[in-house]
């Protein structure tokens, strides 16, 4: 089987711009790639493998491209919690108890996989609410409540709110892997756990709010 990647897609449009893609006989989309096409509104033409051996060869395929879906997932999943650690390790020599924060919540993070695995998303990651982040919104996808400039990087804490940062953009990108992983699953728990790593950014987003300006939230409405 042949994967057709973001950065095959990005090399063919850039040479002929397309609004419709074929994905042949024996080939399939990577996450990437599927986001790629869904970002630019190129409609997705595929019709499955044509199998014409037994179904017992097809359930073997099928198996074999699930197993792929959860590999990549697990793998990110993987790197983001190494993420965090790194972030932690940067932030101790400066601040302990920010350090500590990073890794509390990068414990709750990683129950995700757990939740996966068992079909079960009941556990919610505890909400300190502020005035734009609520328990009834701590799960929806928020953006950012400021944008973060080169202004930041000046202030005293400056590495801190940028490394933050970046572990907040690594944990947005983990929602087209779940999205590709349960696509032909239970649409309902997938939204469940996309609102886990949901509740991860915004928490993130109140610990560097907190940084900027103290007690005072920064959130933009």
């Amino acid at each position: 089987m042949k994967f057709i990647t973001e950065e095959g897609l990005r090399e063919l449009f850039r040479k002929e711009p397309f609004t419709t893609y074929e994905i042949e006989v024996g080939q399939r989309l990577t996450p990437g790639a599927r986001q790629f096409l869904r970002d630019r509104g190129i409609n997705i033409i595929d019709d499955g493998p044509i199998i014409t051996s037994t179904e017992g060869v097809q359930s073997k395929e099928l198996k074999m491209m699930k197993n792929w879906k959860k590999k990549m997932f697990y793998s990110r999943m993987k790197s983001i919690e190494a993420l965090f650690l790194i972030t932690a390790e940067d932030i101790l020599s400066r601040d302990i108890f920010l350090a500590q924060s990073v890794i509390n919540l990068g414990k709750q993070f990683s129950t995700i996989k757990n939740a996966i695995e068992e079909k079960n998303t009941t556990e919610t990651f505890c909400c300190k609410e502020c005035s734009g982040i609520k328990a009834d919104n701590f799960s929806d996808n928020l953006g950012d409540c400021f944008e973060i400039t080169e202004f930041h990087i000046q202030l005293k804490k400056g590495r801190d709110i940028i490394i933050l940062h970046r572990l907040r953009c690594a944990l947005r990108e983990l929602e087209p892997f779940i999205l590709e992983l349960f696509e032909d699953n239970d649409n309902e728990f997938c939204k469940e756990v996309i609102g886990k790593v949901n509740q991860s950014i915004n928490t993130l987003s109140q610990i560097i709010c907190s940084i900027v300006g103290g007690k005072i939230c920064q959130r933009k409405n």
